[in-house]
């Protein structure tokens, strides 16, 4: 009988004092605030974007941008071999190209964390693709349609839009913006979504809210992320 006496208490004190929070009596603090805002240039200039719906993809080939792979620079070489000699580590040119083509390498990809030893030939290339870092459909749904034909095949090959990675990894991004993909090595994502604001910025397209604030939220981790050195966009 006591111990039933005991609990009837005990429930009645429960209720007096959550009623009495109720009432306008001191409960602790929310300690949930709102989330840290972006810092550095990569955000200053993300903030500059138009955002906008994504256009229809109606329209769009992969011979909308141009040639795939144009010597741009003219140095002799195509923008993949340049991607490629610049990427990878240990790189091996293949003799009389004056060394243009790479034939082998090392790629520590940014992408994965993991190491991708390449060798040129029918079976093996793959296993290192470029990525285009905005992906050219995209791109075509983001402003580029806009875009002269000379203008769109210099996006497609501006060594600022292009990245060594491993082959799966390329493939498994596909077309997706940062909204929907996102490089594994969470390490990496800072500087790749910095660079997705530069190309973005270089060649006046837009971003969709989804895509602006998948973008932010990564930079928001990210002490002052600032654009890639060789973006040549300057924050306003």
């Amino acid at each position: 009988m006591r111990i039933g006496w005991g609990r009837a208490l005990l429930a009645a004190v429960v209720v007096g004092v959550v009623s009495a929070g109720c009432a306008g009596l001191p409960v602790l603090p929310d300690l949930v605030g709102p989330p840290p805002q972006p810092t550095g240039d990569a955000a200053t200039v993300l903030a500059t974007l138009p955002v906008k719906g994504r256009a229809p993809r109606t329209g769009y080939e992969r011979e909308q941008f141009g040639e795939s792979w144009r010597d741009i620079d003219r140095n002799g070489c195509d923008q993949r071999n340049d991607v490629l000699a610049r990427d990878l580590a240990q790189v091996a040119f293949r003799e009389g190209t004056r060394s243009c083509v790479v034939l082998t390498g090392i790629l520590e990809d940014p992408y994965s964390g993991h190491t991708i030893p390449f060798t040129r030939g029918r079976d093996t290339s793959d296993d290192v693709q470029i990525d285009h870092v905005v992906a050219l459909s995209n791109a075509w749904q983001t402003g580029a349609q806009q875009l002269d034909p000379a203008t769109r095949e210099r996006f497609a090959n501006d060594p600022l839009n292009l990245m060594a990675t491993e082959g799966a990894v390329n493939q498994a991004k596909s077309d997706g913006d940062a909204a929907t993909w996102l490089p594994p090595a969470r390490g990496f994502r800072c500087a790749y979504v910095a660079r997705q604001v530069a190309v973005k910025a270089k060649y006046t397209l837009w971003v969709t809210a989804a895509e602006r604030d998948a973008i932010a939220g990564v930079l928001s981790g990210c002490d002052g992320e600032p654009l890639p050195p060789d973006s040549g966009v300057e924050p306003a």
